[in-house]
């Protein structure tokens, strides 16, 4: 199957996989309440007996590794098309969430540190903005 859109992911290489784990998932709820279950092509999964895993995407989900001022890049790109995307940068670690709002709006974005980007948008667009970026590795 051939898809419009592409769901990618760019994690910072230089972090634990624990941290880039934890940014990837605030990142992708925050996208995903953005975006419809059609858009994204989710399936409900039956086993034989009707058991039930929901809200699985039939599009891949490709996940690549890059420092973070080539995820600043990305995103400064994927919002200049405005594309669907989210981010997650150091200060939304540690301390209260509102520490971590606090912490963010003292920076620039330049000060920030990436740790990663998710992005949903066209296809061939999205893949010439992620083409120099390297599959995830541990």
């Amino acid at each position: 199957m051939v898809f419009s859109h592409k769901l990618v992911a760019v994690l910072n290489k230089d972090i634990s996989s624990g941290v880039a784990l934890n940014a990837l998932a605030h990142m992708t709820l925050g996208l995903g309440a953005k975006l419809d279950a059609d858009i994204l092509k989710l399936d409900v999964y039956k086993e034989k007996n009707t058991l039930e895993y929901p809200n699985i995407s039939q599009m891949p989900f490709i996940i690549l590794r890059g420092k973070s001022g080539e995820i600043r890049k990305l995103v400064q790109q994927v919002r200049e098309k405005q594309f669907a995307f989210g981010a997650f940068v150091h200060t939304m670690t540690g301390g209260t969430y509102l520490e971590q709002l606090e912490n963010t709006a003292a920076l620039s974005e330049e000060e920030l540190t990436f740790y990663g980007c998710v992005a949903f948008g066209p296809f061939e667009e999205l893949n010439l903005m992620t083409k120099k970026f390297s599959l995830w590795k541990d």
